[in-house]
């Protein structure tokens, strides 16, 4: 829900509400909270510009839930995924599943095939993206002549993301596992590309998360220093979303054209509306943005219908149906 709001579930414990996802635990024949599975449920809730907007875009949760899976499927070769079950309550039927609960990794891992967005900006300000070097010359949509790893910190909710260089991932996590996170974003993000590129699409970027398995965390004990002591001998799992209109960016790929901002079939649409003068809104005033128009909303939901339509060849069918 727009308001930050979540459902009462029988047989679940809420354990926490992000900007899009609310969290959920299953209670055992005690009615005590498992501590191995997690309900993770997608919201219609869109976030801009580290804002909950207060205007809701019809299905995005179940789009957001099924093009996962489907991704999921077409990456199983590269790394094993979070899901569990997609036996779900009715109230939440296809916009959640049941997964294994993991030790996520603290920093973004985000690839880059081509720049806009935040990567574009900082190009513009340094000539690099996370500490990459890149050739000079570029612009807005120009593809890089390889696909770059620029991470970010994870802030919580309300705060900025911030670019850190690959030594920032290494400080945080450790030499091997550093290596493995970026080499694996590069390579779903390569394979986003190998499949969209059948679809007529371009991938232009993409974040993803990662978790471990295997940690066993002891009570008490600082995930960063446990990640750094003991993550290289963990197995690393795909989490939370993949390939979706929220993390990444999507372009027509016969419409792609250098030197300006793309069409796109993600959330990239609204964000273009808030900073347009059509909003009215001024992204440094600290203040909240205003609601999306019906127009606005309409527009967006049909975009990430059709990202869905494109990218898995099957119509989409709304939660509940």
């Amino acid at each position: 829900m727009a308001d930050g709001s979540h459902p009462t579930l029988p047989g679940f414990a809420h354990v926490y509400s992000g900007k899009v996802r609310d969290l959920y635990a299953p209670l055992d024949d005690a009615g005590e909270a498992r501590a191995d599975r997690l309900l993770l449920v997608a919201s219609d809730r869109m976030s801009a510009y580290d804002f909950v907007l207060d205007s809701p875009i019809p299905d995005k949760g179940a789009v957001l839930t099924q093009l996962s899976l489907w991704w999921f499927d077409q990456l199983a070769d590269l790394l094993p995924h979070h899901v569990v079950s997609t036996d779900v309550p009715d109230a939440v039927a296809g916009r959640s599943v049941l997964v294994e609960r993991l030790d996520m990794l603290p920093v973004e891992c985000v690839a880059r095939a081509y720049l806009t967005g935040g990567g574009l900006s900082e190009y513009e300000a340094t000539g690099s993206v996370s500490g990459v070097a890149l050739p000079e010359g570029l612009v807005d949509g120009s593809r890089l002549p390889e696909p770059v790893f620029t991470p970010s910190t994870k802030a919580p909710m309300g705060q900025h993301d911030e670019p850190i260089p690959f030594e920032g991932v290494v400080a945080e996590i450790g030499p091997e596992l550093a290596e493995r996170v970026r080499d694996l974003t590069i390579a779903i993000l390569a394979r986003g590309n190998d499949v969209a590129a059948e679809r007529g699409i371009l991938l232009a970027d993409t974040k993803v998360e990662f978790g471990l398995r295997g940690l066993d965390l002891a009570p008490g004990e600082d995930l960063g220093e446990a990640i750094r002591a003991r993550g290289a001998a963990c197995e690393i799992v795909l989490a939370d979303e993949v390939l979706t209109p929220d993390s990444s960016r999507f372009w027509p790929a016969d419409a792609w054209e250098p030197g300006h901002p793309q069409p796109s079939y993600d959330k990239q649409y609204v964000r273009d509306w808030l900073t347009s003068a059509a909003s009215g809104w001024d992204r440094r005033s600290g203040e909240a943005p205003p609601a999306l128009p019906d127009e606005v909303v309409a527009a967006t939901r049909d975009r990430y219908v059709e990202a869905y339509e494109r990218l898995t060849g099957t119509p989409f069918v709304p939660a509940g149906r």
